[in-house]
């Protein structure tokens, strides 16, 4: 017999970035697999209480905002294998299908030195070592051989957009408290 799906309601964190969706249920007992936003889901294994907000489109088993704590989470092939409290049977676990899920930055586990989220560098001006600003990081793309990050700049009165590549060959330093990439760069390359 399922049972039905209550979930506390709750406003988002201030921090809170969303990291995966609920793909669909797995098994009978209450599992879901979740498909997540970054190859290395570690924020998803290290946060145990979730939120929640409903797909944009499609069934919507709750409104807003609610909160889920989650009993386990384990690695599942790309995917992310979730039990959350009081989701026992696969009924109720299909009942979040699409659901956005989000946690708050401050959970997520500090990153080795030298390494990144790129939800951090987002909003970063990247200057050359020269002093010029070469633009802001709006997003980063993986491009298999490395990941390149993506600036907004103005160029003779119109928005332009600037690519780099995120290797130590060419970024110098990243200083998240001065909200700044320094980079070996040249506005004409």
């Amino acid at each position: 017999m399922a049972t039905a799906l209550t979930l506390e309601p709750t406003a988002l964190p201030s921090d809170a970035i969303e990291v995966g969706r609920i793909a669909d249920a797995w098994g009978l007992q209450g599992w879901f697999k979740v498909q997540p936003y970054s190859a290395d889901p570690e924020a998803l294994f290290s946060c145990k209480r979730w939120y929640l907000q409903p797909a944009a489109r499609g069934a919507k088993a709750f409104g807003g905002t609610v909160l889920l704590p989650i009993r386990q989470a384990k690695d599942h092939g790309g995917m992310v294998l979730a039990w959350a409290q009081d989701i026992d049977d696969r009924n109720t676990a299909e009942a979040l299908r699409g659901a956005r899920i989000f946690v708050p930055r401050s959970s997520f586990p500090s990153p080795p030195p030298g390494e990144y989220y790129w939800v951090d560098l987002i909003g970063l001006q990247v200057i050359n070592r020269q002093g010029l600003a070469l633009g802001q990081v709006r997003e980063l793309r993986a491009t298999g051989a490395q990941t390149l990050l993506v600036l907004a700049h103005e160029q003779d009165g119109k928005a332009g957009k600037r690519m780099i590549p995120f290797v130590p060959a060419f970024v110098d330093q990243v200083e998240l408290p001065q909200k700044r990439i320094i980079v070996d760069w040249q506005p004409d390359y």
